[in-house]
C-alpha cells in the first residue's frame, strides 16, 4: 500500500469533487491498491496518486465497467471502469462458474475464444505521465485472448483458440458464432471492441447457440460474474501440452467458407475483368470476406497497407467503422488508381459491412446501413435477375421500413420487424424457429431465412451463424455491382429505382456522444425528462403516439435487471417520420434514429432529385431533434456544430463552437495567416483533441463549408475565405 497520506488526500479529493460517486471511486481505488484483486498493478496506480490525476482516477473507478449487450467494452486503462487484464480475468472466471452451474456434471465443457487485431498504444495520451513502458502499453486483443484461455483451462474447460502457438492470429466474430455450433462448444468469448478506436477493447460472451444471451439468461451470467472472486488459471504453454487449450481445426474454416459458396450456388459468374475494391479496415476480414470473394472468382483490389494492423494507423480518425464515411477515404483513393468503382469494407471483427461507389462525376457515395439492407432485400426477393427468394425477413424496430414493402410485394413471405436493437434478438427468433415454435404470427422454419438485417450495417443470411457477418453482403453486392457496371448503371441508380417503386423512405441515425460519468448522467436525464414530459411536437410535427418499451403493461414485466437496459427505448410517431431514442448501456451515448416515411402525395421527383429530397428531409429532421433532445439538459448547438461527425463528443463540439469558430472568424479577418496552408496548420492543432492520434481536418470540412457560406453571405468575402471554402467543399 502507498503512504496513507497520498492515498487519503486523493480519496478526500474524489469525495469532495464528486460526492457519493467519488467516495465509491475512492473505495475501489483502495481495494485495487491493496492487492486483494489480481493483476491490478498497485505500483502503477501509486503513480496516479496526485491532485492532477483526480479526474482520471474518478473516471477509472467510479463504477465497475458495465456488462451490457452481451459483454463489456471500454477504454483500456487502470481501474474498475477500464478494460484491462483484471476486467478480462474476472469476466472469464465468472463465465466459467456460470457454465459449471448451467451444465452440472458435464466434464467435456468447451468454449471457443476469438480475438481481433487491436493493440493499445494510448493514442489519447491518458497515460503520458507513465511513459510507454507501463504494463498495459502494447496489450492486445490477442494477449487478452490468451489470458482468457488460461483461465478457462484453470477451470477445467477446454478452450479452442486460433493458431495458439502463433504470435498473432485472428478469428472473426461470425466465424466464432459458427464454430461454437460445429465444435459442440457450450459458449464462446470474443476479445474485440468491434469498430471502436484502438484505445478501446472489449469482451463479449456467447452461448451454446453461437449468439449473445438475452434476458433473463444474461442476468444469470451477470449475477454469477459478480460472485466470482477466486481466480483459477493454468499457464498457456502448460494448457497446450495438456491439451486443454487447443487449436481451432483448420478444416472448419473450410466448411465455414463452403457454407457461403453453397448459399451463392449458381449465382452470377464473377467477371474477372471487373475489379471489386475491398478493405478490411486493418482488421480480420481478409480471412473471411477475402477468402469467400476469392473462391467465387471476384478479382479483388485491396490496399496493401490495410491488412491486419491493431493501431488502425492508416484509417482516418483511427475509426475503422463502415458507418463512418471517412473511414474508407484511403481505400477510395486506392480504388481510383486501380480503376474500380466500388469499395466494400468490413470492420475489425468482420461482422459489419460498408459500401461506397463512384458516380458519373467521379465522386464517391457512401451507403448507410439501411440503404444496404434495402438493396440486398430487393435484390434477393424482387430483382427479376436476382435469386427471387421467398421466406423470412427479420429486422429491428429501428431498421428501414422499406423492407416491409419489399416483403409484401414478394408475397408468400414473412416479416419480423419489431425487435429490440441488437443482433442477439435476431438470434432469439432463429433459435425459437429452429425449435419448431412460432414467433408471434410467424410460423416457419429458420431454414426459410432470406435476410436478417439491422441499421448498423449488419446482415445474416445463414441461420446457423447467429451474429452479423460481412461475407454474404459483400458476396451479393460484388455480383450486383459487376452486373450493373456492364449495364452502365450504379448501385445508387439501383437504390433510387427501389425508392421510385416503393416510396420515399429514408433513415438518418445520429449519436449524442458524451464523456465520462457526467455524460452518463446527462443521457439518463434526457430519457427521464422525455418520460416525465412527453413532447406534443417533435421536429415540427405533431406526435400522435409515443411508445415506451419500459411500459410493463404494454410489453410485460421486466424479467431481470438486464431486461431493463435494451428496453430503455422510446418511439415517437408522427405522420411523416418515426423517431426512436435509446441510450447506450455501456457508454455515455444517446442514439437517435429518424425513419422518414412516404406521406401525402407521392413526390414528383425522380432519380437523384428524389434521393436528395428524402435525405434532405431526414437530415433536417434529425438535426432538429438532436438539438431538441439537448434542450432537455439546457444545451443546444449551432448548425455548424451539428455538422461535426458524431464520433466527436458533445463537450468537444461545444468547444469548437465556443472557441474555435470565433477564433477562425477573427483569423480570416485580421490577416494573421499568409495562406491556406498556414491556416489549416493552425486549425489542425486547435482541434487535435477531437480525433486523438489522427488528422482532425476531415471532420471539419462540412461545418467549415457551412460557416464559410454563412460568412460570405454576411459580407465577409476575402481571398482566404474563398480558399478555405473551396477546401471545405472539395
Amino acid at each position: 500500500m502507498p503512504e496513507s497520506t497520498a492515498l487519503d488526500k486523493v480519496c478526500l479529493a474524489l469525495a469532495k469533487r464528486y460526492g457519493d460517486l467519488g467516495e465509491g471511486a475512492g473505495q475501489r481505488l483502495r481495494q485495487w491498491l491493496s492487492g486483494e484483486i489480481p493483476q491490478t498493478y498497485p505500483d502503477i496506480l501509486e503513480r496516479h496518486l496526485s491532485e492532477e490525476h483526480v479526474d482520471l482516477l474518478f473516471d477509472a473507478f467510479w463504477q465497475v465497467l458495465p456488462f451490457g449487450t452481451g459483454g463489456r467494452r471500454g477504454p483500456v486503462g487502470y481501474g474498475s471502469n477500464r478494460m484491462n487484464p483484471t476486467t478480462v480475468a474476472m469476466t472469464v472466471q465468472g463465465h466459467c462458474q456460470f457454465l459449471r452451474e448451467a451444465f452440472p456434471g458435464r466434464e467435456d465443457l468447451a468454449v471457443v475464444v476469438a480475438n481481433d487485431v487491436r493493440v493499445f498504444r494510448d493514442n489519447a495520451g491518458r497515460y503520458g505521465f507513465l511513459g510507454d513502458d507501463h504494463p498495459l502499453f502494447g496489450v492486445s486483443a490477442r494477449s487478452l485472448g490468451k489470458l482468457a484461455c488460461e483461465i478457462y483451462a484453470g477451470n477445467g474447460i477446454t478452450a479452442y483458440f486460433a493458431e495458439p502457438e502463433a504470435e498473432m492470429a485472428v478469428l472473426t466474430t461470425p466465424e466464432l458464432s459458427y464454430l461454437i455450433g460445429e465444435l459442440g462448444a457450450v459458449g464462446g468469448m470474443n476479445l474485440s471492441a468491434s469498430h471502436n478506436p484502438p484505445d478501446d477493447n472489449g469482451i463479449k460472451v456467447y452461448d451454446a447457440y453461437g449468439s449473445q444471451p438475452i434476458a433473463p439468461d444474461d442476468q444469470h451470467l451477470v449475477d454469477t460474474m459478480e460472485k466470482a472472486t477466486e481466480l483459477r488459471s493454468t499457464p498457456f504453454d502448460q494448457g497446450l501440452v495438456e491439451g486443454i487449450i487447443r487449436a481451432v481445426p483448420t478444416e472448419l474454416h473450410e466448411t465455414y467458407i463452403g457454407k457461403y459458396l453453397d448459399l451463392y450456388g449458381d449465382g452470377p459468374t464473377a467477371d474477372p475483368d471487373v475489379l471489386v475494391g475491398y478493405t478490411p479496415l486493418c482488421g480480420c476480414g481478409l480471412s473471411t470476406v477475402g477468402d469467400v470473394l476469392g473462391r467465387l472468382g471476384f478479382p479483388l483490389a485491396v490496399p496493401e497497407d490495410q491488412g491486419p494492423d491493431g493501431s488502425f494507423s492508416v484509417i482516418p480518425f483511427k475509426a475503422p467503422n463502415p458507418e463512418v464515411p471517412q473511414a474508407t477515404e484511403p481505400a477510395r483513393r486506392f480504388a481510383d488508381e486501380a480503376g474500380t468503382g466500388i469499395v466494400l469494407s468490413s470492420d475489425p471483427d468482420a461482422d459489419r459491412v460498408g459500401v461506397e461507389i463512384t458516380l458519373a462525376d467521379g465522386t464517391w457515395y457512401h451507403f448507410d446501413g439501411n440503404q444496404i439492407a434495402a438493396v440486398l432485400c430487393y435484390y434477393l426477393m424482387l430483382d427479376p435477375d436476382g435469386p427471387r427468394r421467398k421466406g423470412l425477413v427479420i429486422e429491428t424496430l429501428v431498421t428501414t421500413k422499406i423492407l416491409g414493402g419489399i416483403v409484401e410485394k414478394a408475397g408468400d413471405s414473412w416479416l419480423v420487424d419489431d425487435l429490440l436493437v441488437g443482433f442477439k434478438y435476431v438470434a432469439a427468433v432463429l433459435k425459437t424457429l429452429q425449435a419448431g415454435k412460432p414467433w408471434g404470427d410467424v410460423d416457419c422454419s429458420d431454414q426459410d431465412l432470406v435476410l436478417a438485417t439491422e441499421e448498423s450495417h449488419g446482415v445474416v443470411m445463414l441461420p446457423g451463424i447467429r451474429d452479423k457477418d460481412a461475407v454474404p453482403a459483400c458476396m451479393y453486392l460484388a455480383a450486383l455491382y459487376q452486373r450493373l457496371r456492364r449495364e452502365g448503371r450504379t448501385l445508387l441508380d439501383y437504390y433510387v429505382g427501389i425508392l421510385e417503386e416503393l416510396g420515399g423512405f429514408d433513415t438518418v441515425n445520429r449519436s449524442i456522444m458524451m464523456a465520462g460519468a457526467a455524460g452518463m448522467i446527462k443521457k439518463d436525464r434526457i430519457m427521464a425528462s422525455l418520460r416525465e414530459s412527453p413532447p406534443a411536437v417533435l421536429g415540427g410535427q405533431t406526435v400522435h403516439k409515443m411508445v415506451d418499451y419500459w411500459d410493463q403493461e404494454a410489453f410485460g414485466p421486466f424479467v431481470s435487471e438486464t431486461d431493463k437496459l435494451p428496453r430503455n427505448v422510446l418511439q415517437m410517431f408522427t405522420d411523416s417520420f418515426v423517431i426512436t431514442i435509446r441510450p447506450s448501456g455501456t457508454e455515455p451515448k444517446l442514439k437517435l434514429y429518424c425513419q422518414l416515411l412516404p406521406h401525402g402525395e407521392p413526390s414528383g421527383a425522380r432519380g437523384s432529385e428524389l434521393l436528395a429530397e428524402v435525405r434532405a428531409k431526414a437530415d433536417q429532421v434529425a438535426r432538429r431533434i438532436y438539438n431538441e433532445l439537448l434542450g432537455h439538459i439546457d444545451l443546444s448547438l449551432t448548425e455548424a456544430s451539428l455538422l461535426l461527425p458524431d464520433i466527436v463528443d458533445l463537450d468537444r463540439k461545444r468547444g469548437f463552437e465556443e472557441g474555435t469558430v470565433p477564433q477562425l472568424r477573427e483569423a480570416l479577418g485580421d490577416g494573421r495567416f499568409a495562406g491556406l496552408d498556414a491556416l489549416l496548420d493552425w486549425l489542425r492543432g486547435e482541434v487535435a483533441a477531437m480525433t486523438p492520434g489522427s488528422n482532425p481536418l476531415p471532420a471539419l470540412q462540412a461545418p467549415v463549408a457551412h460557416l464559410c457560406a454563412e460568412w460570405a453571405e454576411g459580407g465577409g468575402a476575402s481571398p482566404l475565405l474563398d480558399e478555405l471554402r473551396a477546401w471545405a467543399e472539395g
